[in-house]
């Protein structure tokens, strides 16, 4: 899920600059030829490129928003408009801890288990759209017992739709509290048909969530402002997903008071120390002085400020793009995280992945929607 900055500056050092925005004629046209429309940098005007192209852009490394299908949405308010928020100091210890207590990494293995028994996650292939009516279905599962919890799929024009849970704010029905994991996975040498257990990238994120809200529900959690779990669709081809719904949730005047996304939080490499590595770009600066108190108050380890993660490097940048405040805890320093990734060797049978680390994210998503939302 890393960015290698310098390639992608290299790559948009030669994009061409429209003189005018790309009409919705063009999109249309150029969209039914086959063509994707991408965003390879910041104030340059999105280029054309075959999906051939596009998975050699992926395999080189680089990053960069598909933005086929929010393009004209985005247009609609197209000024990222950011809104000074202020977080609060971590004071609900007591009840934290205790439903930290009853997290599981048994119940973490055991769906990490289930989702990587899919052949892969990737976003167009069937065995995608399976894994998301399976975390469709066990979301749905832990929350019957709450008739006030809905849980629904968010339908994109391609195969995996994304999952979203909703939990209702007992008193303002805004802003709301957004936590956010990648459900996709992909082989880059095989998309379709390659085998990609995704176990860390982003399985790990996608069962810590799982895992938080079930321990969330079961305590009986009603927070006094909405809180929401997003499994989003389609993050390895440019953050469709994250970006569908951020654009759909800034145009639709919805308020957000928070965005945290877990991508990856199994592996450090042996040796090293064990961290939370805090990206520091394409993110609110004020919530990631919110989420280092988090981390200091609820976790066993500490954090670090880890190198730019430069630009559409995962889904929190989608709601950064939108306005909103971002938030994004990884679950190594660069150059300490995985590097099975985007293969088939992403197991978690690999040398240095680590259930009692993961564990330390589903504490901090537990953390972060109960001291924002309560």
């Amino acid at each position: 899920m890393r960015l290698q900055l310098l390639v992608n500056l290299a790559f948009t050092a030669l994009v061409f600059v429209h003189a005018a925005p790309i009409s919705h004629a063009e999109i249309k046209t150029k969209s039914a030829q086959g063509l994707r429309l991408l965003s390879l940098g910041e104030d340059v005007e999105p280029v054309w490129k075959t999906e051939d192209e596009k998975l050699d852009l992926m395999r080189s490394g680089v990053k960069f928003f598909d933005v086929t299908e929010v393009y004209e949405a985005e247009q609609q308010s197209s000024q990222r408009v950011s809104v000074a928020a202020a977080f609060p100091t971590p004071s609900h210890q007591t009840q934290v801890k205790a439903i930290l207590s009853t997290l599981s990494t048994a119940n973490m293995q055991s769906n990490l288990a289930k989702l990587t028994a899919f052949n892969n996650r990737y976003y167009k292939s069937t065995t995608g759209a399976d894994a998301s009516a399976w975390i469709l279905s066990t979301i749905k599962s832990i929350a019957s017992s709450r008739s006030d919890i809905s849980v629904a799929p968010f339908a994109h024009s391609w195969t995996q739709s994304s999952v979203i849970a909703k939990i209702p704010g007992t008193t303002a029905s805004t802003p709301v509290t957004i936590l956010g994991a990648h459900m996709d996975s992909i082989n880059l040498n095989s998309p379709t048909s390659g085998r990609a257990p995704g176990a860390d990238d982003d399985g790990t994120g996608t069962v810590n969530l799982i895992e938080a809200f079930r321990a969330l529900v079961a305590a009986g959690f009603k927070p006094s402002t909405p809180v929401e779990f997003h499994w989003y669709s389609g993050e390895e081809a440019g953050l469709l997903g994250s970006q569908a719904i951020a654009t759909s949730y800034k145009n639709a005047g919805t308020k957000v008071k928070a965005f945290m996304e877990l991508d990856m939080s199994g592996y450090f490499k042996p040796g090293t120390t064990e961290v939370m590595a805090l990206e520091a770009d394409y993110i609110d600066a004020s919530l990631n002085t919110f989420l280092k108190s988090l981390i200091t108050t609820y976790s066993r380890i500490g954090w670090t400020m880890d190198t730019p993660c430069g630009y559409a490097c995962s889904d929190h940048a989608s709601w950064y793009k939108a306005g909103f405040p971002s938030s994004f805890p990884y679950e190594a320093v660069t150059g300490n995280d995985d590097p099975n990734i985007h293969s088939a060797s992403d197991t978690t049978s690999v040398s240095g992945f680590s259930w009692a680390h993961s564990l330390e994210f589903a504490k901090i998503a537990v953390a972060f929607v109960y001291e924002l939302a309560i």
